[in-house]
């Protein structure tokens, strides 16, 4: 069995990058915040709204959580299937493709990548600095303002249908109890800031890339804010908002947020992957699943191959590629 032990993925501990990345995102965040405030775009859905999808998606009440007026409380959302069915990066690479971003030579190399991510599971250094060079390369020299609009764009032609309603009406909760709610993701903090402006939440934590003068050079800031690097972000952002850890909440589907769902008084486990369903069951957190089936599939790339805004569009480029043959 010692052969296959280059297939199991290895848990990682924060690194001086995963806490530059996270305290870069807990940055962006609060600024971009103050901008969702007093931004004119599309209306969040209504109240009322909300509420049918919480009748629709019913459970057992918790009447005593979120607790109403707490303003040392927050939640904290994960979104690629939690939030959200599929992967953000996987939608706005789809979407870049479709407006020539990339080409069938970027589309092999992505391709490969996405496959060794896709059956490894292992996060090798070399082979994820490859991935994200390759990735933000792509979008080095555009400005940061012609992305945020093509990101409004991709949202209402890939994203807003797939928003989970049950995930929405428990976001909502905490909205209604007064509290601040965030996204906390992998993808681009600001194809993250678009989705949250648009739930009407208040703000989102997600990967930095650096710009200079509103332009991007094509680096990160720390790494992609993924595993640890999502735990450093949301200690960061509590401690710049005054926040109780142990009375905020986390949201996530994926063992690799254990890190953050850890920091919280109460963790949630929503449409959990296997491992993650374990690990709630043995420390019994909250589970929800809003899937249709028990064995549902994840629809996109995993979060581990977290390489910026395009490197998720490689199997939705390859399936359109197919299609105009």
């Amino acid at each position: 069995m010692a052969a296959l032990g280059w297939l199991t993925p290895r848990r990682r501990s924060a690194t001086a990058r995963s806490v530059l990345a996270g305290e870069a995102s807990a940055e962006a965040a609060r600024k971009t915040a103050q901008a969702l405030d007093a931004d004119s775009g599309p209306p969040a859905e209504s109240e009322e709204a909300a509420g049918q999808a919480a009748a629709e998606e019913a459970e057992p009440a918790e009447p005593e959580f979120p607790v109403a007026g707490d303003d040392l409380a927050a939640a904290f959302f994960d979104l690629d299937n939690t939030v959200m069915q599929g992967a953000a990066i996987f939608h706005f690479g789809r979407g870049l493709y479709k407006r020539e971003f990339f080409h069938r030579r970027e589309l092999a190399r992505f391709a490969w990548q996405q496959a060794w991510f896709r059956l490894a599971g292992v996060e090798d250094p070399d082979h994820m600095q490859d991935a994200r060079d390759s990735a933000l390369s792509i979008v080095k020299g555009h400005k940061v303002c012609e992305l945020m609009a093509i990101g409004e764009e991709i949202y209402d032609e890939y994203m807003a249908e797939r928003i989970w309603p049950g995930t929405r009406a428990l976001a909502q909760a905490h909205l209604d109890a007064g509290q601040k709610v965030w996204l906390v993701t992998a993808a681009p903090v600001e194809t993250a800031t678009i989705i949250a402006r648009r739930l009407g939440l208040t703000g989102a934590l997600g990967t930095v890339a650096e710009s200079v003068d509103g332009i991007y050079t094509g680096r990160l800031v720390g790494e992609p804010l993924h595993g640890p690097a999502k735990a450093e972000a949301v200690r960061a952002l509590a401690a710049a908002e005054g926040l109780d850890l142990e009375r905020c909440a986390a949201y996530s589907d994926s063992h690799n947020d254990i890190p953050m769902l850890s920091l919280v008084g109460h963790p949630y486990a929503i449409n959990p992957d296997t491992k993650l369903r374990k690990h709630a069951r043995a420390h019994d957190w909250r589970l929800r699943d809003y899937r249709t089936g028990r064995k549902a599939v994840k629809v996109g790339v995993p979060a581990a191959a977290g390489v910026g805004a395009i490197a998720g569009g490689a199997a939705a480029a390859i399936a359109l590629h197919r299609r105009r043959k």
